[in-house]
């Protein structure tokens, strides 16, 4: 497994509220304990995680909401080329256009109160938060827009805010240029 791989499944299980920590990291991907703990000064230092260490639990946690970062880059670390390399080569300019973001998926945290609309979002959702609210990956923000946009229910985008500015944008400009229509 490449490090694209490692800090990919470090991100889901600190966001599921597991508390991983670099001795898990290096059992789950036969790697030196040294190497894991690379792998967590990257995430924290190099893609600005907000990352705590509990020792209550034994593990790191997010200070505060976190999403990977759209592009990775680092410098001189061999290791984390590979997850650059797909990005630098990548030349499609209506994939650039839209977000690019390697094999690593976006996170939202949604509020959803109908109980149906959060079934038919199971392939999203990887954890349930109090007082309604989901936490959700996906691999691609128009796909996941389009089946919010779909699903006929009252569905709020909590976090980030990138993504709920890209959901109102989308509707303003859906609404323009039908707006002719309609009058």
């Amino acid at each position: 497994m490449n490090a694209n791989d490692r800090i990919q499944w470090l991100h889901k299980k600190i966001s599921a509220g597991c508390y991983p920590n670099a001795s898990h990291l290096s059992e789950q991907f036969d790697i030196s304990h040294r190497q894991a703990q690379r792998d967590v000064d990257y995430l924290r230092r190099e893609l600005g995680a907000p990352l705590c260490y509990c020792s209550h639990k034994k593990g790191y946690y997010y200070e505060s909401d976190y999403i990977l970062p759209v592009s990775l880059e680092t410098e001189g670390d061999a290791d984390y080329q590979a997850v650059l390399s797909g990005l630098r080569a990548f030349n499609d300019q209506t994939a650039a256009r839209s977000v690019v973001q390697l094999q690593l998926p976006y996170s939202a945290t949604l509020e959803i109160k109908d109980k149906m609309t959060v079934m038919n979002l199971r392939a999203f959702i990887v954890a349930e938060e109090p007082r309604h609210r989901y936490r959700c990956e996906f691999p691609s923000v128009e796909l996941f827009l389009g089946i919010i946009v779909s699903a006929d229910a009252d569905i709020r985008i909590l976090s980030p805010d990138w993504l709920r500015h890209k959901l109102v944008e989308f509707a303003r400009r859906l609404l323009e240029r039908n707006a002719e229509e309609i009058q």
